[in-house]
């Protein structure tokens, strides 16, 4: 005689209701939505809370770090309670929406709204069309900054490319490697307004009258040696050059330390063979390290080109964009902070923003290619 199979009583009534897939679906969708209110709750009473800041700070965290932990682990919960086919698409986005929302939240809703503002007047009441972007392309301040970020771009991005590569070179062959790396990246430590700062008083001008005494060590060098200080910063377009050279001083570091690294890979026995074939130092460089980093030397070129492109620091620390030496970035800080014209700055912008794209484009473009080996 057989021992009859035990059969588990079906569940009636509420709860037997929530057994069910579909009650099991809209009880996660509850405490998912729960948790969500709860966290939104949360930090809306911290906003209102009188309590000592150091306080709000401590609580805030803690709430902020174990919220965040909690909503992960309900919103995981939730999507594994769905059928197995949606639980494998919207997985994956459990991990990757906090970023797409934060991205989306931060990047693309300002870069919209930039550009709805683009086509407004300066306090935004009212539709101008394209007359703020006819101006940024016609007016003749607009057309310097174009000129002056044009020369940044392109013999700023250049020389640091080139002394970095030819400091990560010669460095590699020496027993001091690691002394003399660390002096030239040592001004990636400052900040731009700090180098700003450093480099104006290389270049203060004092004056030429009787008992004058250069505190800038440049015209303290010139005056040194029988010449006459000048206002070096006050020339142009000479003040753009000296302008520039602090960003190769602040970027040749970085370039040399991608560089060199890049350099270091190259395989010892292509540059052997190279050698025994009759090729010198200077010919297996040209023929062989430079088309093997070819793609590091596209990053860090694009990398410092976008950096040319947002320059603004510098500019305003030292002349504040006067005597010829306005870049865009600090155009549209004085068309929004100065003469308050919101629809101006905002066109302003946005040609910056479409300048960068292209250069970003590109970048990931050969990044793509050094991933799939091509």
């Amino acid at each position: 005689m057989t021992t009859p199979k035990y059969i588990k009583p079906k569940k009636t009534g509420f709860l037997g209701w929530f057994s069910t897939r579909f009650g099991q679906t809209v009880l996660s969708v509850l405490i998912l939505a729960g948790t969500i209110l709860l966290l939104w709750q949360g930090f809306a009473f911290l906003k209102r809370a009188k309590a000592p800041q150091l306080v709000q700070i401590i609580v805030a965290i803690v709430w902020g770090v174990g919220g965040v932990g909690l909503l992960f682990w309900v919103a995981n919960w939730f999507v594994e309670k769905l059928p197995p086919k949606w639980t494998h698409r919207l997985q994956p986005f459990i991990y990757v929406g906090p970023a797409i929302l934060i991205m989306g939240w931060f990047l693309a809703i300002p870069v919209v709204r930039t550009l709805v503002a683009s086509f407004r007047n300066n306090i935004g009441t009212e539709w101008v069309g394209i007359k703020n972007y006819i101006f940024a392309f016609t007016d003749p301040i607009m057309l310097e900054t174009f000129r002056n970020n044009l020369l940044w771009m392109v013999l700023g991005t250049s020389l640091s490319v080139i002394f970095g590569l030819l400091i990560a070179v010669l460095a590699d062959r020496t027993k001091a490697e690691v002394v003399y790396k660390s002096i030239i990246f040592t001004p990636m430590a400052i900040s731009f307004v700090g180098a700003g700062v450093i480099w104006k008083f290389m270049y203060t001008y004092k004056g030429t009258g009787i008992g004058v005494q250069e505190i800038g060590l440049l015209n303290a060098i010139v005056q040194a040696f029988g010449g006459q200080s000048q206002p070096w910063l006050n020339i142009p377009p000479w003040n753009n050059i000296f302008l520039i050279i602090i960003m190769i001083w602040l970027q040749t570091g970085y370039a040399m330390v991608i560089l060199s690294s890049a350099i270091k890979g190259v395989p010892t026995e292509l540059l052997e063979a190279a050698r025994i074939d009759g090729a010198g130092e200077v010919k297996a460089f040209f023929s062989i390290t430079i088309p093997y980093i070819q793609g590091t030397i596209i990053t860090v070129t694009t990398t410092i080109v976008i950096f040319s492109l947002k320059t603004f620091d510098i500019v305003r620390v030292m002349t504040g964009g006067n005597f010829g030496t306005n870049v865009i970035a600090n155009e549209f800080y004085l068309q929004s902070f100065t003469y308050n014209n919101a629809g101006r700055a905002s066109a302003i912008a946005i040609i910056l923003l479409v300048a960068v794209i292209p250069v970003i484009i590109n970048n990931l473009r050969h990044f793509n290619k050094e991933k799939r080996g091509f």
